[in-house]
C-alpha cells in the first residue's frame, strides 16, 4: 500500500504542476516584442532570437517580427537569411503585408552594395512608402505626432543622402554618368524641401559642392549645418551623432577651416575620448596648420610651427595607442598615422613631455572664449 500511496502522490504532483503551467497567462506579442527589441539594443541577439521565434509561432507573417528577425540576421552575419527575410516583407511575395515596412527597403539598399541600381530601387521605394506617410501625419492635427513626423522625415532625408552617396561613390560607374551631377542636386534640394535646415542634407550638398570645385559654396552649407547645433552641451541629444560630427571636420580641413575643426573635435572628444579617428583628424588637422606655419612665418594664435607639430604628434600618438588597443579596423588610417610620426620625426618633433604645457587643450579654449558670442568666421 505504501508503494501505492507514493505513486498516488507523484501523479498528484503532475497534476498539480501542470494545472499551475495552463493557468499561467500567455504573454501578449507585444511585450514579446518589446523584450526583444530591449534585448537588440543590448547586443544580445541569441536571447533577442528566442523572443522573436515565440512571436513567429504564435503568428508567422508579424511584420514587426519578422523584420526584428531579419535585424538579428544581419548583426550576427547571415546576409543571405536577412535578405531572405527582408524580401518576405515585400511583394509579390504571398506573406508580405499590404504596405511593405520602409525599413526592409532600407535595409535591402545597404546590402546591394554590390548592385547599386538595386540600392537605388530599394532607397526610392522606401522613399515613396515614406513621403505617403508624412502627407498622412501632415494632415492629423493630433500635436503629439509631432515626433513622428520629425522621425518620417530624418528617414526620408537618410533615404536621399543614401542614393546621393551610391551616385557619388567613385567605385560605381554611376559617378560617371552625364546625368550624376543634377541627379545628386534633385535629391538633395529634395532632401532640405522635406526637411528644411538637416544637417546631414546640407553636408551632403556641401560635399557635393566641393566636388564640383565650389568651395564658397561649400562653406556656406557647412556653416548652416554647423550653426544648427554648435552651441548645443555635449551631452545634448539633439547633437548630431559623432560619424555626421567627423564628417563635418573633414570637409573642414579640407576646406583649410581649422579652427571650426578643433572646435567640433573638441566637442567630439567630450562626449568621446576614446573615439580613433577624432584623435586622427586632430592630428591632421595639427599638422597641416603647423605646415603652413612653418611655409609662411605666421603664427596661429600665437603658436608656432613646433607646437602645432608637438601638439599633432601628441594626438597622432594618442590615436596609434587607441587603434592597437581597440583592434580598430580602418589599416589605412593607421598607415598615414604612422607615416605622419615620421615625417614628424625627420623634422626632430618629439612628443610633449609630462610637464608639458597642455597646450593643445588651453590653447584652444582661448580661441574659442576670445569670441563673445561663441561665432568663429568661416571665412
Amino acid at each position: 500500500m505504501g508503494r501505492t500511496r507514493t505513486k498516488t502522490r507523484k501523479v498528484d504532483h503532475i497534476v498539480a504542476k501542470t494545472a499551475s503551467d495552463e493557468s499561467k497567462p500567455t504573454p501578449p506579442i507585444s511585450s514579446l516584442l518589446e523584450k526583444a527589441q530591449t534585448l537588440i539594443v543590448q547586443c544580445d541577439y541569441d536571447l533577442a532570437r528566442r523572443f522573436v521565434q515565440r512571436v513567429l509561432e504564435r503568428q508567422p507573417d508579424h511584420a514587426q517580427g519578422k523584420e526584428m528577425l531579419g535585424v538579428i540576421q544581419l548583426e550576427t552575419g547571415d546576409l543571405d537569411a536577412a535578405k531572405s527575410t527582408f524580401f518576405s516583407l515585400l511583394p509579390p511575395h504571398p506573406d508580405a503585408p499590404q504596405i511593405p515596412p520602409p525599413s526592409a527597403y532600407l535595409y535591402l539598399a545597404q546590402l546591394s552594395d554590390d548592385d547599386p541600381q538595386a540600392a537605388l530601387q530599394h532607397y526610392q521605394s522606401a522613399v515613396d512608402i515614406l513621403m505617403g506617410q508624412l502627407k498622412g501625419k501632415e494632415r492629423a492635427v493630433d500635436a503629439g505626432d509631432d515626433d513622428d513626423r520629425t522621425e518620417v522625415k530624418h528617414n526620408i532625408v537618410r533615404a536621399l543622402i543614401g542614393m546621393v552617396e551610391i551616385w557619388m561613390d567613385p567605385s560605381y560607374d554611376l559617378c560617371f554618368d552625364p546625368a550624376a551631377e543634377k541627379t545628386c542636386e534633385d535629391l538633395l534640394l529634395l532632401a532640405l524641401k522635406t526637411d528644411p535646415g538637416n544637417t546631414e542634407a546640407l553636408q551632403a550638398l556641401a560635399s557635393v559642392r566641393l566636388s564640383q570645385q565650389r568651395p564658397d559654396d561649400a562653406k556656406v552649407c557647412l556653416e548652416q549645418a554647423w550653426t544648427v547645433w554648435k552651441d548645443l552641451d555635449p551631452d545634448d541629444p539633439n547633437l548630431p551623432p559623432i560619424p555626421t560630427r567627423l564628417s563635418l571636420v573633414k570637409m573642414f580641413i579640407e576646406l583649410s577651416l581649422f579652427t571650426p575643426a578643433l572646435l567640433v573635435l573638441q566637442g567630439v572628444m567630450a562626449s568621446d575620448d576614446q573615439e580613433v579617428e577624432a584623435w586622427y583628424l586632430e592630428g591632421w588637422c595639427f599638422f597641416l596648420m603647423a605646415e603652413h606655419v612653418k611655409e609662411t612665418g605666421e603664427k596661429l594664435d600665437d603658436l608656432a610651427w613646433d607646437d602645432l607639430a608637438r601638439d599633432s604628434r601628441d594626438c597622432l600618438e594618442t590615436c596609434e595607442m587607441l587603434h592597437v588597443n581597440q583592434e580598430y579596423p580602418d589599416t589605412p588610417l593607421l598607415e598615414h598615422v604612422k607615416e605622419l610620426v615620421a615625417k614628424l620625426d625627420e623634422l626632430g618633433i618629439q612628443p610633449s613631455t609630462e610637464e608639458g604645457d597642455g597646450g593643445d587643450e588651453g590653447g584652444w579654449e582661448d580661441a574659442e572664449s576670445d569670441d563673445e558670442d561663441g561665432d568663429v568666421e568661416m571665412s
